[in-house]
C-alpha cells in the first residue's frame, strides 16, 4: 500500500464510522418523544374507561414531563461511571419497559410506566448534545437539526399511527400505547451491536465544584429556562393539542391528524435552522421570533375559525421545530467542550423540564376550574414573552464559565 493510500484509509473509515454513528443517534432520538402524543389521542378514550377526571389527566401528561428534569441530574455520573454509550443502551431497554407497563391493568401501571419512560428519556435526552460536541464538533448545527428531526419524525409518527391501531384493536387504548415498546427495544440491539467492542470512556474530567459553578452562571441560566419555555409549549402540545381541537368540534382521527401535522412540521424548522444560524453572528434575534411565533401561533389554534386550524397547526410545528433546535443548540454553542455541554445539558433539562411540566399540569387544571379551554391562551402567549427574555441572553456568542 502506498503512503497517500495508508493516509487515505483511516480517514475514509473514520468518516464511515461517523456516518454510521449519525444514523444510529438518529434512531435513538427517534424513540425519545414517542410516548408523548401516544396518551394525548387517547386522553378522552382513557378518561371515558378509566373514569379519571380532568385534573387527573393533567396529573399524568405531566408526569413524564416531570420526570424528565427530575432524572436528568443522573445522566452526568452515570455517564462517568458506565460511559455515555453504555448509559444510552440501558436507558432504551428501560424506556421499553416503561412504555410497555403503561398497558398493565390499573392506574398505577399507567402512572408507574409513564415515570420510568419519562426518567429514561431524561437520561437520553441530557446525554445527546454530549455525544454531539465530542464526535461532530464541526457540525453541531447540522447533527442537532437531524436528531432534532428525528425526535419529532418519531413523535409525528405516533400522533399519527395510534388512535388508528386501538381502533383496530377493538377501541384498545392499552394497545395503542404498548405497541410503541417495540421501537425502543429494537433500537437497544442495533445500539448494543455498535458498542460492543468499545470501552467505557466518558470523556475528559471537570471537578464536582467546577461544575456547581454552572449554577452561579447567569449564561447558563438563560440556556436553562430558554429551553424549559420551549418545552413548555412542546409538551403542551403533544399532551392536550388533540382535547383541545376534539372540544373545538374535530373528531378523534382529524384531531390525531391535526396534532400529527403540527409534531411532524416540527422537521421543517428543523432542517431549517442551520442554513438561518449561519447568517447570524449570534441567535438572539433567531431565537426572540422562534418564541413569539411559536407560543402565539397555539393561541390562534384556540381561537382562530375552525377552518383554519390546518394553517395554525402547521405554523405552530414549524416555529416550535426551530425554537426546539435552537435550544439543543444553544447548549452546545455555549459549552467549551463535551463535559461541559453534558453538565449544562443536566442543569438545562432540569429545571427546564420541571418549568415545563407546570404547563401541561396547568392546562389540566383551567380545563378542570372552566370547563373549557379558553384561558390557556394567556398561559402559551406568557410562555411566548418569556422565550423572548431568556433568548436575549442565551443567544449571545459567549461560552458559560464552568472552572
Amino acid at each position: 500500500m502506498s503512503g497517500s493510500e495508508s493516509r487515505v484509509a483511516p480517514s475514509t473509515t473514520a468518516r464511515r464510522g461517523l456516518f454510521w454513528l449519525a444514523i444510529i443517534l438518529m434512531l435513538v432520538a427517534l424513540n425519545l418523544r414517542m410516548i408523548f402524543p401516544t396518551l394525548s389521542v387517547l386522553l378522552p378514550e382513557i378518561i371515558q374507561q378509566t373514569g379519571i377526571s380532568s385534573a387527573t389527566a393533567g396529573y399524568l401528561t405531566t408526569l413524564p414531563v416531570l420526570c424528565l428534569g427530575a432524572f436528568a441530574p443522573f445522566a452526568p455520573p452515570f455517564a462517568q461511571r458506565f460511559g455515555i454509550e453504555r448509559t444510552v443502551l440501558g436507558a432504551l431497554l428501560l424506556l421499553a419497559v416503561g412504555t410497555a407497563l403503561r398497558a398493565w391493568p390499573g392506574l398505577p401501571g399507567l402512572f408507574l410506566g409513564s415515570a420510568l419512560a419519562g426518567a429514561c428519556i431524561a437520561v437520553t435526552n441530557v446525554l445527546l448534545p454530549a455525544l454531539v460536541k465530542r464526535d461532530f464538533s464541526r457540525h453541531v448545527a447540522l447533527m442537532t437539526a437531524l436528531y432534532t428531526v428525528a425526535l419529532n419524525g418519531g413523535a409525528a409518527l405516533a400522533a399519527a399511527v395510534t388512535l388508528p391501531l386501538a381502533y383496530h384493536f377493538g377501541d384498545s387504548w392499552r394497545v395503542g400505547v404498548a405497541v410503541w415498546a417495540l421501537p425502543p427495544l429494537a433500537v437497544a440491539a442495533v445500539w448494543g451491536l455498535r458498542i460492543r467492542h468499545r470501552p467505557a470512556a466518558s470523556g475528559p474530567k471537570r471537578s464536582a465544584g467546577d461544575m456547581r459553578r454552572l449554577w452561579h452562571s447567569p449564561l447558563a441560566w438563560q440556556v436553562t429556562l430558554f429551553m424549559g419555555l420551549q418545552s413548555s409549549l412542546a409538551y403542551s402540545v403533544s399532551g392536550w393539542l388533540a382535547p383541545i381541537l376534539r372540544e373545538r368540534g374535530l373528531d378523534g382521527t382529524q384531531a390525531g391528524l391535526v396534532t400529527s401535522v403540527c409534531i411532524f412540521m416540527n422537521v421543517l424548522g428543523s432542517l431549517l435552522l442551520p442554513s438561518l444560524i449561519a447568517r447570524f453572528h449570534d441567535q438572539r434575534l433567531l431565537s426572540v421570533g422562534l418564541s413569539l411565533v411559536a407560543g402565539l401561533s397555539l393561541v390562534g389554534v384556540l381561537f382562530a375559525p375552525l377552518g383554519t386550524v390546518w394553517l395554525w397547526a402547521v405554523v405552530q410545528g414549524i416555529a416550535q421545530g426551530g425554537f426546539f433546535a435552537m435550544a439543543l443548540t444553544l447548549i452546545v454553542l455555549r459549552s467549551p467542550d463535551s463535559h461541559v455541554a453534558a453538565h449544562l445539558s443536566s442543569m438545562a433539562q432540569t429545571v427546564g423540564y420541571l418549568v415545563a411540566s407546570g404547563a401541561p399540569l396547568l392546562i389540566g387544571l383551567i380545563k378542570s376550574w372552566t370547563g373549557h379551554f379558553g384561558a390557556s391562551g394567556w398561559l402559551f402567549a406568557a410562555v411566548a414573552v418569556g422565550g423572548c427574555l431568556s433568548g436575549l441572553g442565551a443567544g449571545r456568542a459567549l461560552h458559560v464559565k464552568a472552572g
